[in-house]
């Protein structure tokens, strides 16, 4: 009888079935030697083919809010001996990154689950380096629903000082792909206007 596969790895095969992480990385331009940072990363699913990517020259950063996910994923990351990739734990208002680090920050289906968007966007600004993008993939639909309006997105990108350079469709991901870069001034927390539209529309 066959041994049982967990549904982590029939999970992540059937993602790599439809090309999600490469074609992620390839539009987010992400090449050996960049210093990257997987924000959400749960059980690791972007962190491992990260850490390929980037290298032994470049570095990954994967960083969780929920301790025991943390501990599992230090826990992979070791066993498979990646040596390019750090963990740490990160606050739900703060990812806690060192500043003028990051040629790419990812956000990938986890930016709906951000209580704080603003402090959390306030906070990341200070981590990318000139010419950093922030990636999210997420899906289009209410926040309700573990998803986020593209317009949404948007709008609370743009509230924290950043712009939206990219804009496209991702099926394979479950949704879009969105690139951000930091623009201008980074606005004072208390002049940091929200956004009005609905989180259900």
């Amino acid at each position: 009888m066959a041994s049982i596969i967990s549904s982590r790895w029939s999970d992540e095969e059937s993602r790599d079935r439809l090309n999600e992480a490469d074609e992620v990385m390839n539009r987010a331009g992400i090449s050996p030697g960049m210093t990257v940072a997987d924000i959400g990363a749960g059980e690791g699913y972007y962190t491992i083919r990260l850490a390929q990517r980037v290298g032994p020259d470049g570095r990954v950063l994967a960083q969780d809010v929920v301790p025991e996910v943390r501990d599992a994923l230090a826990e992979r990351v070791n066993r498979e001996r990646l040596d390019n990739v750090s963990v740490k734990l990160g606050a739900p208002d703060d990812p806690g990154l060192p500043p003028a680090s990051f040629d790419r920050v990812l956000l990938v289906h986890m930016y709906h689950e951000i209580e704080e968007p603003y402090a959390f966007l306030w906070h990341l600004r200070p981590a990318l380096r000139s010419g950093g993008q922030v990636i999210v993939v997420d899906a289009n639909r209410p926040t309700a629903q573990h998803g986020t309006p593209p317009a949404l997105l948007a709008c609370e990108f743009a509230a924290v000082g950043y712009a939206q350079t990219a804009l496209r469709p991702m099926p394979n991901a479950g949704g879009y792909f969105a690139v951000f870069e930091a623009r201008g001034p980074r606005p004072e927390p208390d002049s940091i206007v929200g956004c009005r539209m609905a989180a259900n529309g």
